[in-house]
């Protein structure tokens, strides 16, 4: 017996070593067939014979640039977050598990088209891949990626539906008073980042008589790094691509390019379901009958010291979605698009679409359900969609708010027609834009009309950054791809304070002499009156205004305000002389305090750096930094920089915003120019790390290797992965 279990494990093990040769073989195999190249700024340029080759050896690239981010965004998208980094993320892993159910994402793989299933086993077999050849890096968790993981973060937003819901919400409800200290600070969904710019120019418009696309996500910088990939069987895709996804999120191919924007197209619903308990059940009335919740148990493992504990939760689901909070005694369920497959499939297709209507055609699927897009091609077409997954609902109910579960009249039915939303095709204007604005000004005075559709279409309410697009464009023509960026997309106006500056010199004027404040205010409110609204490093005017209006804008959320006001008019018509006079003095002493003066240039505040490569960055006075004229979205800059003091600094330094930018023009061949904030690499001992850094400070963008032969003439590597 005990020979007899000695040869047993001899001839597992055998068995096992086997297998391990087999699957390293398999990687060899897709690095042979795979070659990537490194430009000039340590750009990957993927060649494969087989769109799977192209995939390994991009997502091979990805874990040589940064392979903590592509592990961290797997370890948060299945909802492990907790067994790295605590207890502290029981509530948030929850949240992701009411949707991420491995044995169900596992049988999704298993029953994805076989094209999909190559894609997603070259995805895995690249991590794996580096992490065999690269035995230093080691992992906080996933030491071995599988397939199917590909389809449990398959559409690339930054916050997508899922983290709309509230793990305090879901702690209240779902907690067995045993966590009872944990509390979650919720997004705020006003604050940086803010979104995205998108801009879409017609032929008509342009020096060349090409169609122009400006590609201009607002993100976490180093959000997404710069790919290029290209296959024999069609793919040569180029652009951005979140971390750990072997799709380009937003670029362009040779045909046309797509920029995705934040929007508040309705996708999510709250419904209220009264609830009672029968034969030991939870039951929910729905018309006249009571529904039996669907129960799942659902365990989070998380650290503890040195071991791993588990939690059990029971979750409850109805046929709207699972219950995720309580409120005035009803349970409270959400409705969200849930096609895993289809979205990854309708992400990836995108990449190789050549014509309008073949791009037209994959929207079609319907899944890109937190976005609005900005598309333009080589045929001279421009186009803009808002949102993509829209449920049709009966428009008695207020959609902004939690709607009655309990009224059958509440259910979704079925999903909008492209035409149904807003959709714009070749508007006679020759421009289209996007800023996360009010798509009713997306081509200004020849917009579409509210009242054409529904309410809940479209929550979107306009913004400075929307009003400051359509006045540039309302005056351009016979652009070229530098001036679209630069007359353009960093035109510097900050059109927030346009309303709220003269309503601030009314109320000085109104000051009786005798008010200290008449001669204490006096020369920096004649600053900012002869301030010409634009931001820049040598304008003290900007300094003045973003410390003002952050003092005034905590003054505004503090009163009632219609959701579809205008900020800045409310602001500037709303608060008191005192309110307004009383934050211009807070934001003077403040300047003073903090730098010595307050006619301190926006330069010597706003800073860019980077030294580490933590995903919550860390920021430092005493070492190098660059000054950034750029300034945040709220105030309608278009080249977004989101940045603040940290609690040992006084400058403030960007950590969201502009971070991927592109400019394309769609000729003969494609022209495009490309931007990164810092560079492509995260490694601070890589050439790559910061060698963009002078130049985004600047809004320098560099030309793109696109065409084989400018890869090849500005190549600085040129290998197989793992050789």
């Amino acid at each position: 017996m005990f020979k007899k279990s000695i040869l047993l494990l001899v001839w597992l093990a055998f068995i096992i070593q086997a297998h391990a040769q087999s699957e390293i073989q398999k990687w060899e195999q897709y690095a042979q067939n795979t070659e990537i190249i490194r430009d000039q700024w340590g750009i990957p340029h993927i060649y494969g014979k087989t769109d799977a080759d192209a995939v390994f050896g991009m997502i091979y690239a990805q874990c040589e640039d940064d392979f903590n981010r592509v592990e961290t965004n797997y370890i948060n998208a299945m909802g492990r977050m907790a067994e790295v980094e605590g207890i502290s993320q029981l509530y948030v892993d929850l949240r992701i598990k009411l949707y991420i159910d491995p044995e169900v994402v596992k049988k999704e793989y298993e029953n994805s088209p076989k094209w999909l299933r190559e894609l997603m086993d070259a995805w895995a077999a690249g991590i794996n891949y580096y992490l065999h050849t690269h035995p230093e890096v080691k992992p906080k968790l996933l030491s071995k990626f599988e397939p199917w993981m590909a389809l449990t973060f398959s559409e690339g937003s930054i916050g997508g539906d899922i983290e709309t819901i509230s793990p305090n919400g879901l702690k209240a409800f779902y907690d067995n008073k045993a966590h009872a200290y944990l509390t979650y600070t919720e997004r705020d969904w006003e604050e940086e980042p803010k979104g995205s710019n998108g801009f879409a120019i017609a032929p008509k418009l342009t020096q060349s008589g090409n169609a122009m696309l400006m590609i201009n996500p607002h993100t976490s910088f180093y959000f997404r790094p710069e790919v290029h990939m290209v296959s024999e069987a069609g793919l040569n895709a180029y652009g951005a691509v979140t971390w750990g996804q072997f799709f380009i999120y937003q670029g362009f191919n040779e045909y046309n390019g797509w920029m995705h924007t934040s929007a508040k197209a309705d996708a999510i619903d709250h419904f209220a379901l009264t609830v009672e308990k029968k034969n030991g059940k939870y039951h929910y009335k729905f018309g006249d009958d009571w529904r039996p919740f669907t129960e799942k148990k659902i365990t989070i493992k998380y650290k503890d010291g040195n071991d791993l504990a588990r939690e059990e939760f029971t979750a409850y689901y109805s046929h709207h979605g699972p219950v995720i909070r309580e409120e005035d005694g009803k349970w409270i369920a959400i409705a969200l698009m849930v096609e895993r497959e289809k979205a990854l499939t309708q992400s990836y297709n995108r990449t190789k679409t050549k014509t309008h209507e073949e791009f037209k055609a994959n929207m079609n699927l319907k899944t890109n359900s937190s976005n609005s897009t900005v598309y333009a091609d080589r045929n001279g077409n421009i186009a803009y969609y808002h949102g993509n997954f829209i449920p049709k609902r009966d428009p008695q109910f207020d959609w902004r708010n939690v709607v009655d579960g309990s009224n059958p009249a509440t259910d979704w039915q079925g999903l909008h027609e492209i035409e149904e939303m807003i959709f714009i095709h070749n508007p006679e204007n020759g421009w289209i834009q996007h800023c996360n604005s009010d798509p009713f000004n997306a081509l200004g005075v020849d917009s579409p009309k509210r009242t054409d559709y529904p309410p809940y279409i479209a929550w979107d309410t306009e913004n400075a950054r929307g009003l400051n697009a359509v006045r540039i464009l309302s005056e351009i023509n016979d652009l070229t791809l530098d001036r679209l960026i630069t007359d353009v997309a960093y035109e510097p106006t900050l059109m927030a304070f346009k309303p709220m500056i003269p309503a601030l010199g009314q109320a000085f004027r109104k000051l009786p002499n005798s008010d200290p404040r008449k001669e204490k205010l006096k020369e920096p409110i004649g600053v900012l009156a002869d301030w010409d609204l634009k931001t820049g490093i040598h304008s003290v005017g900007t300094s003045l205004a973003v410390f003002w209006g952050n003092q005034l804008m905590a003054e505004g959320r503090r009163m009632d305000r219609a959701w579809d006001t205008y900020i800045f008019d409310f602001l500037a018509t709303e608060t008191s002389d005192e309110q307004k006079l009383t934050a211009f003095e807070k934001a003077v002493e403040k300047l003073t305090e903090d730098f010595g003066t307050w006619n301190t240039p926006w330069g010597e505040i706003n800073r860019f750096q980077r030294v580490t490569n933590d995903i919550q960055g860390k920021f430092y006075d005493e070492l190098p930094s660059l000054p950034v004229g750029y300034n945040s979205s709220l105030w309608g800059s278009l080249a977004a920089y989101g940045s603040r003091a940290y609690p040992n600094t006084k400058k403030w330094y960007g950590n969201v915003g502009n971070s991927f930018v592109a400019a394309v023009e769609f000729g003969e061949k494609v022209k495009a120019k490309s931007l990164l904030a810092g560079g492509q690499s995260g490694n601070p001992f890589s050439p790559h790390f910061v060698d963009q850094a002078e130049m985004y400070s600047k809004g320098k963008f560099k030309d793109v290797n696109y065409y084989r032969e400018d890869v090849l003439n500005n190549a600085r590597a040129i290998y197989k992965p793992g050789f």
